[in-house]
C-alpha cells in the first residue's frame, strides 16, 4: 500500500505540473481593455469555478501459473476536485483582481483480487477450489479558504484568456486492507489492517483557458464561458468564469441546476441545459452571490418561475416557486450559494395540458428591499419515462407506434420503454403468439423481468419516477410488481411508479377464460396464458395481492360486445367492464376492442390526459384503500358479480371440439343442443376464420366473420338469447387464409343475466 500510495503521489504531481499553464504571450493587462469604461478601476471582478476530475478501472482477469486457477483484479480509482474562486479588486492594487479560493478535494482508490485455485490436500486424489481474497482502500481528502491567483488577459484583437492558480493545501489520507482465504489443506486466517488518518499535502492546480473566447462588443464589460482541458489517464480539467467590470457591489453571479444521478441519492450533479431533467427529479437551483465591498452584506435570494418571452403565456406575471424567498448573509470579498430544493413535478406541462418545452428560472437579488440584480436561465424538464407493458400472447410490439405518439403529444424527450425492446434489459413472455400453447413465465416472473426494464429506463434517462401503461394482463404484471417488487418511496416520499393506466386489464379475470381453459384441458392442451386469466385464478390472485404503496390507478374498460361466453355483460371481447374496473376509483368506458386500446384514440381520450399534469395538479401519492375495498364482492354491479362468483355451476359446457382447418378449408359440423334458456357457441381461432350457425330448421341463427370487427377478439361467441329446444345444429366453418389454422370451439347452455 505504501508503494501504491507513493506511485499515487508522484502521478499526481506530473499531471499537475503537465496541466499547469500561464497566460498566452501577447496578452495585455485587464485593465488596459479598449472597450473599459473610464468610470471604474476596470478591475474584473466575479466567480471562477475551476475543477479537476480523473475516474480510471482495470479489470481483468489472467490464469494462474499452474493452469488450475486464475486471479481476477478489479481497481477503481476517483479524484475529484473544485474550487469556487471569489475573484474582487485588490484593495492594495487598484485596478487589479485577486482571489479567495473555496477547495474541496476527494481521492478514493479501492483494489481487490481474488485468485482461486484448484488444489489437493491427498496427493491428486482429489481436487478442491482454494479462495484468497484482498481488499485495499486508500482515501484522501482536503479542504479549506485560501487565496488563489488570478489573472484575466484581453488582448487587442478582442479574445482573452481566463487563468486561475491554486496552492496546495493540507489533507488527510486514511487506508485499510482486509483478506480472507477458504479452500486451504490448512485452514489460513484472514487480516484487516488500516492505516489512521495522517496528514498530508495536497497538491495545487492551476489552468488557463484557450484564449479563444471573444469579448462580446454589445457587453464588453461582462465576460463569462468556460474551458475544458483533457489529459491523458482521464484527467479532465474545467475552468468557468462569470466576470465583470463595473458591477454592483452585490450581486448574482451565476445560476446553476443540479440533479441527483441515479441510483444514488444525494449523489448532485450539474445538469446540462442541453440534456436538462426528468419530471419529478428534486432538483437544486443554486444562485452565487458575490460581495465585491469591504463589508459584509444581508440581501435576499427570490427565485422564480418567469413566462417572459413565452408564446402563450409572455404576459403572466412571474410566480415565487415554493420555499422560493432565502436570506443570505455574504462577508466582504466573498461569495456565498444560495440553495433551493425544488421539486420539478408537473414541469413537463402546462396546467392545460400543452406541452412544456422549457421553464425559465429566475433569481432575483434584493438589499434593503430592493432589487439590485436578477439572473434567467433556461432548465429543460422532460415528461417521465413511460414503461409500456404488454399482455397476452403479446410482445414489445404492441408498442411500436407508441415513440411516435409521445414525440408528437410533447417531444422526443418523452421516452418510451416497452419491455421487451431490448431483450438484455428485460422481456416477458406472456405465451407468444395468439393461440400458441408454448410455455409461460408466471405473472411473478414477468414482474420481475419488469423490474428489471424499469430500472433500465431510469437509469437510460436519469429519472427517479417512472409512468406505467399496462395492457390487458400487463395491469396484473404490473400490479405484481408494485406490491411485492417496488420499493418503498424514497426521501421525497413519492412512490417510484407515479401513475399505473390499464388498458383492458382482467383485474378479476375473464369469463371466457373459465370457458375455453375447459375446452383446452379436454382436449389434452395446456394454454398457460388463458388459465391465468381464470376468474378463480385471478380471484385468488386478489386476495394476495392488494398493495398500492401510493400508486396511483386508472383502469379504461372496453364495451364494445354486449354479452361474452357465459355472460350477459358489455365487454371487449375478453375482459367485461366490471372486471377491467374492478375496485379502482378513476375508470373510464371505450368502445375499442381489446386488441384496440392500445390505438391512438385511447391515447388521446384517457392515457394523455392522466400523465400530462401540469406543475399544480395532483402530484401526491394516492391514498391508502381502506380496509376491504379491494374485496372484489363489495363492487356495485352485484347481479354481474353474483353470476359470475357465487353460482359458478349454473352455466353448463355440453359441447368441446378443436380441429386444424387446411388452407381455403370449409367444414360443417354438428352441435348437439340441450334444451335451455340460451344457447352459445364461444371458440377461439385467427381472424381469416368464418363461423356461421345454422339452427335445426337450417336457418343461420348468427355468425362471426372473418373481417369483421368481432373476429379479431380472441374469444368469439355467438349467442342465442332465447329458449332453445333439445336438436341438432350445425356449424359451418371457413378458412378464408392460405394457411393452416386451428380452432377450438365449446356450446353451453343457461347463460347468467
Amino acid at each position: 500500500m505504501k508503494k501504491f500510495i507513493a506511485l499515487l503521489c508522484l502521478t499526481s504531481l506530473f499531471i499537475s505540473t503537465v496541466a499547469a499553464q500561464r497566460p498566452r504571450p501577447g496578452a495585455v493587462a485587464s485593465n488596459s481593455s479598449p472597450a473599459a469604461k473610464t468610470k471604474c478601476s476596470g478591475a474584473w471582478t466575479g466567480t471562477i469555478t475551476y475543477t479537476r476530475t480523473q475516474n480510471q478501472s482495470d479489470n481483468k482477469t489472467v490464469p494462474r501459473v499452474s493452469g488450475r486457477g486464475q486471479d481476477t483484479r478489479d481497481w477503481q480509482f476517483n479524484y475529484n476536485y473544485s474550487a469556487q474562486v471569489s475573484v474582487v479588486e485588490d484593495p492594495s492594487r487598484p485596478g487589479q483582481s485577486i482571489g479567495k479560493a473555496t477547495i474541496n478535494h476527494s481521492m478514493t482508490s479501492v483494489e481487490k483480487i481474488d485468485a482461486v485455485e484448484e488444489n489437493s490436500c491427498d496427493r491428486g486424489k482429489t481436487f478442491q477450489s482454494m479462495r484468497g481474497t484482498s481488499t485495499s482502500r486508500t482515501e484522501t481528502s482536503g479542504g479549506g479558504t485560501v487565496e488563489a491567483d488570478v489573472n484575466i488577459g484581453v488582448n487587442s484583437d478582442g479574445t482573452y484568456s481566463v487563468s486561475v492558480g491554486l496552492p496546495q493545501i493540507k489533507g488527510q489520507v486514511t487506508g485499510s486492507q482486509e483478506s480472507s482465504f477458504s479452500g486451504q489443506c490448512t485452514p489460513k486466517a484472514g487480516k484487516t489492517s488500516s492505516l489512521p488518518a495522517t496528514d498530508t499535502t495536497l497538491d495545487g492546480h492551476s489552468l488557463t483557458s484557450d484564449g479563444a473566447t471573444r469579448i462580446n462588443e454589445s457587453d464588453p464589460n461582462r465576460l463569462s464561458g468556460s474551458y475544458t482541458l483533457n489529459l491523458p489517464g482521464g484527467v479532465a480539467e474545467t475552468i468557468t468564469w462569470s466576470l465583470q467590470k463595473c458591477g454592483a457591489p452585490l450581486r448574482i453571479t451565476d445560476l446553476k441546476f443540479q440533479d441527483m444521478k441515479f441510483p444514488n441519492w444525494n449523489a448532485w450533479r450539474d445538469i446540462t441545459e442541453q440534456v436538462g431533467t426528468v419530471d419529478g427529479n428534486l432538483v437544486k437551483i443554486k444562485a452565487t452571490i458575490l460581495n465585491t465591498s469591504g463589508e459584509s452584506k444581508t440581501a435576499h435570494v427570490k427565485f422564480k418561475e418567469t413566462y417572459k418571452g413565452d408564446k402563450w403565456d409572455g404576459a403572466r406575471p412571474d410566480g415565487l416557486l415554493e420555499n422560493g424567498d432565502q436570506g443570505v448573509d455574504v462577508p466582504a470579498g466573498e461569495a456565498k450559494d444560495v440553495e433551493l430544493m425544488w421539486d420539478s413535478s408537473g414541469y413537463s406541462w402546462f396546467d392545460d395540458g400543452r406541452p412544456r418545452l422549457v421553464q425559465r428560472i429566475k433569481a432575483e437579488l434584493e438589499e434593503n428591499g430592493k432589487k439590485t440584480d436578477e439572473l434567467t436561465k433556461n432548465l429543460k424538464v422532460a415528461p417521465k419515462p413511460l414503461v409500456l407493458v404488454h399482455g397476452l400472447w403479446s410482445s414489445w410490439k404492441a408498442w411500436e407506434t407508441w415513440q411516435n405518439i409521445l414525440t408528437t403529444t410533447h417531444s422526443y424527450d418523452w421516452k418510451a420503454f416497452p419491455v421487451g425492446e431490448h431483450p438484455d434489459k428485460g422481456v416477458m413472455n406472456t405465451g407468444g403468439s395468439f393461440l400458441s400453447t408454448q410455455p409461460t413465465n408466471s405473472i411473478a416472473d414477468n414482474a420481475h423481468e419488469l423490474e428489471k426494464y424499469i430500472r433500465y429506463a431510469q437509469e437510460d434517462r436519469n429519472a427517479w419516477h417512472v409512468d406505467v401503461v399496462a395492457h390487458s394482463m400487463g395491469g396484473l404484471i404490473s400490479r405484481y410488481y408494485i406490491d411485492q417488487i417496488m420499493p418503498p418511496a424514497r426521501e421525497d416520499g413519492r412512490p417510484l411508479i407515479a401513475h399505473l393506466v390499464m388498458l383492458g386489464t382482467p383485474n378479476m379475470g375473464s369469463p371466457c377464460a373459465d370457458v375455453m381453459n375447459v375446452v383446452f384441458e379436454t382436449l389434452g392442451e395446456n394454454v398457460e396464458a388463458v388459465r391465468q386469466l381464470r376468474q378463480d385464478y385471478v380471484e385468488n390472485f386478489n386476495k394476495v395481492h392488494t398493495q398500492r404503496k401510493g400508486v396511483k390507478f386508472s383502469a379504461l374498460a372496453g364495451n364494445p360486445l354486449p354479452n361474452m361466453c357465459k355472460q350477459i355483460v358489455w365487454n371487449d371481447g375478453v375482459v367485461p367492464v366490471p372486471s377491467a374496473k374492478w375496485t379502482i376509483t378513476d375508470t373510464a368506458e371505450s368502445k375499442s376492442l381489446h386488441t384496440d386500446l392500445t390505438g391512438t384514440s385511447d391515447f388521446s381520450s384517457f392515457v394523455r390526459p392522466r400523465l400530462a399534469i401540469g406543475p399544480h395538479g395532483d402530484h401526491n401519492p394516492a391514498a391508502p384503500q381502506r380496509p376491504g375495498v379491494a374485496d372484489y364482492r363489495r363492487m356495485p354491479n352485484d347481479r354481474w358479480l353474483a353470476s359470475v362468483f357465487l353460482q359458478p355451476g349454473m352455466v353448463t359446457q355440453d359441447y368441446v371440439k378443436g380441429l386444424k382447418l387446411t388452407p381455403k378449408q370449409s367444414t360443417e359440423i354438428e352441435v348437439p343442443v340441450e334444451a335451455a334458456s340460451n344457447f352459445g357457441i364461444t371458440f377461439m381461432a385467427d381472424p381469416k376464420v368464418s363461423v356461421t350457425l345454422v339452427d335445426d330448421k337450417g336457418g343461420v341463427a348468427g355468425s362471426n366473420l372473418a373481417g369483421s370487427p368481432e373476429s379479431r377478439g380472441w374469444f368469439r361467441s355467438i349467442f342465442i338469447d332465447k329458449p332453445v329446444t333439445a336438436s341438432k345444429w350445425k356449424l359451418r366453418i371457413e378458412n378464408t387464409d392460405e394457411l393452416e389454422h386451428p380452432i377450438y370451439l365449446t356450446a353451453w347452455t343457461n347463460a347468467a343475466r
